[in-house]
């Protein structure tokens, strides 16, 4: 709940409760200054799957056991001025990598890395960050935090401020966001670097000020927020600040595409007229920002197996304050996997399909609805 919807005499009860409990020192100092804070607080409630969204279910193949690592990734390199970098330098990419953009998305390439070697830094990039790793699976390139709180967009209020040490639990910004991170090798052998957030909203249920129940929902992507951390990967890449803005001020415009959608056999078939390894890179991303999780994927065979995160009206939960230290929103449901083929054709363009268990063209109601959603992306 926002915090508005606490009173003064409620967090005075939670002060005694929290003073009853510890005889120590106070919660862990907040970055100060930040736009951006995801640091942790015990207190936070478990959101770990909120309600609409279905963790997915991988197989222990896909998950890394975890690796004690002193200098994680690659050496750096050094360009000709003297600055380090993780990319390997070249004449086109002196800083060793660059920025793509297309519309309102935008993606980082880095020059001569594979993603096996940039994958150990984004482990420790997110972990510095404050955040949880919910999905470690450097086999399909995918690694997602668990939800976090931006706890820098609570206004520091004069009750905070006095108390803040001793109750900071108990406000809460009402939002919540998680990051998914897919990492793409690239046709020259570098790796595109997607960043993808995902973010839910606290509703109040009911009328009036004094509502103490809240119901978690979607809220719109924040392209932003996913630069903003772009940015904070470039510079743990080993650029500076300043490098960092020119790569993203000068980001270079996408290829040019026309998409098409074919429904002339009964299966919906999209048709993009640029090279499948292109074409896989967009489908991927477009994936990652639609309702459909990504559980498997290989480059070879064009292969995605995805599942569509079926949205349900749950029932709201009250969440007064021990509703808000104590627990979380309720989950429900996931849809059946689903085959998404991205292949070339006889003129060497990609085409989107999706297939079903037998491998045939699929052309049910969930496989229209995901083509339908990738080419509002790809357009």
């Amino acid at each position: 709940m926002n915090l508005k919807a606490y009173r003064p005499a409620m967090a005075l009860l939670a002060l005694s409760t929290v003073a009853s409990l510890s005889g120590c020192a106070g919660l862990k100092d907040k970055l100060a200054g930040d736009k951006v804070d995801y640091s942790h607080a015990t207190s936070v409630p478990d959101l770990k799957v909120p309600p609409g969204l279905a963790q997915p279910q991988l197989d222990s193949k896909y998950v890394a056991p975890p690796v004690a690592v002193a200098n994680p990734g690659p050496q750096m390199s050094i360009t000709q001025d003297g600055a380090k970098t993780i990319g390997l330098p070249t004449p086109q990419d002196p800083l060793g990598m660059h920025v793509v953009k297309d519309s309102n998305q935008q993606w980082l390439i880095v020059d001569g890395r594979s993603p096996e070697e940039l994958w150990p830094i984004l482990k420790t990039f997110w972990a510095d960050n404050g955040f949880d790793i919910a999905l470690d699976s450097p086999t399909t390139g995918v690694m997602e935090t668990d939800w976090a709180e931006n706890r820098a967009k609570i206004p520091n209020d004069w009750f905070r401020r006095t108390f803040g040490k001793l109750v900071d639990g108990i406000y809460s910004s009402g939002t919540r966001d998680k990051f998914r991170t897919r990492l793409e090798r690239t046709a020259d052998g570098g790796t595109a670097v997607y960043i993808t957030q995902r973010g839910m909203v606290e509703k109040d249920v009911g009328t009036g000020n004094t509502a103490t129940t809240t119901r978690w929902e979607d809220s719109p992507r924040n392209p932003e927020l996913e630069l903003a951390f772009m940015g904070r990967l470039m510079e743990r890449f080993g650029l500076t600040n300043a490098q960092t803005k020119q790569l993203i001020v000068s980001a270079r415009p996408a290829d040019a595409r026309v998409v098409t959608l074919d429904t002339t056999s009964g299966a919906p078939i999209l048709r993009v007229n640029e090279p499948v390894d292109r074409a896989w890179l967009r489908v991927g991303l477009a994936l990652d920002r639609s309702d459909f999780l990504v559980d498997e994927s290989n480059q070879q065979t064009g292969t995605f197996i995805v599942r569509y995160a079926n949205p349900v009206n749950d029932n709201a939960r009250t969440s007064g304050i021990f509703g808000k230290l104590f627990k979380g929103p309720a989950t429900k449901g996931s849809g059946a996997p689903l085959h998404v083929t991205v292949r070339a054709d006889a003129a060497g363009s990609a085409q989107v399909m999706v297939l079903d268990v037998n491998g045939r063209p699929d052309g049910s109601r969930e496989a229209r609805r995901l083509v339908t959603l990738l080419k509002a992306q790809l357009s």
